[in-house]
């Protein structure tokens, strides 16, 4: 198995994945600050009216015109969510919300309208949305469905810290650790993991040490649950060439980007297809030129 390191372009001195994860781990780790509640509407009277509302109840708010403006807002690490209005101009509600659910997974969105669309509300709804309400609104239902969207939020966020903190020990590992890793957790005896690797089963054991120290579990089989949670495999590169989908979503999340924005590849500079790529040109019916770019990235993720 091989290490992956991150660096942004053009910087030449990759970022290892114990700094990354580590340095937002740590980030992470104070409390939360107050919820934010995120209104996307262009109407000024339903914005007002709803500011009025929100405050009341002690949470903080940021108001937008538009879709385009909400998202030149830096993401906030804090429980919020998203009250969002289906008929805006320029990017619709529905196309932001599809935005939001790969950018911002732990926002959480409500949608209000003023005219009743069964059909729209049926894609708003499959698409993950919390509520969709008509306009006007009650407003014990409005507060009742924030509430609800901003403890959605404040556990995938705690999901979130979770998922980091088993990275930044997981980065701890060195590259002989993470091989008998990946390895004894699939079952496989001591014996037969040195067979593997070309090492001696003493070697194997004292590895085996390392890693149940450094990944801070107390048994083999807490060992196991953790590598279930976080696989292994999602730093490596698969068998078919590409990384694994969970780890280049985990790497876009991180530098709040979209996947495009991202390019991975090898030492040697030969690129591989990001997961946005390889369906985009599967669609577009170009998969025989999967190595060429779309567009220049601005972050490269690299095997070491």
């Amino acid at each position: 198995m091989r290490s992956a390191a991150i660096t942004a372009i053009p910087r030449e001195t990759p970022i290892s994945l114990a700094h990354l994860f580590g340095h937002e781990l740590e980030s992470q780790s104070r409390s939360y600050g107050a919820p934010i509640v995120f209104v996307v509407h262009d109407d000024i009277s339903v914005r007002e009216s709803l500011e009025v509302l929100i405050r009341c109840q002690g949470w903080l708010l940021e108001n937008f015109t538009s879709a385009q403006e909400f998202l030149t807002c830096p993401r906030a690490v804090v429980p919020s969510c998203l009250v969002l209005d289906v008929s805006l101009s320029g990017l619709n509600g529905l196309d932001l919300q599809r935005l939001v659910a790969i950018e911002r997974p732990d926002m959480p969105v409500i949608f209000i309208t003023g005219l009743v669309d069964v059909r729209v509300a049926v894609q708003a709804m499959k698409a993950g949305a919390l509520e969709f309400l008509t306009k006007p609104f009650d407003e014990a239902v409005m507060l009742s469905a924030i509430q609800q969207a901003l403890e959605r939020s404040r556990i995938a966020l705690g999901h979130q810290a979770q998922i980091r903190a088993l990275w930044s020990c997981y980065a701890s590992l060195t590259r002989r650790e993470r091989q008998v890793m990946a390895l004894v957790v699939t079952g496989l005896l001591n014996k037969h993991v040195g067979e593997k690797l070309g090492i001696s089963e003493i070697t194997v054991k004292a590895h085996r040490g390392q890693v149940m120290q450094k990944m801070k579990a107390g048994s083999f089989a807490e060992l196991v649950k953790i590598a279930a949670r976080l696989p292994i495999e999602s730093v490596a590169a698969s068998q078919n060439g590409t990384f694994n989908p969970a780890f280049e979503r985990e790497v876009a999340q991180h530098f709040h980007r979209p996947l495009e924005d991202i390019e991975f590849g090898r030492r040697d500079r030969t690129s591989i297809p990001n997961l946005s790529s390889r369906r985009r040109r599967k669609s577009a019916g170009n998969a025989r030129d999967l190595a060429k770019p779309l567009h220049k990235p601005a972050i490269r993720v690299v095997f070491e």
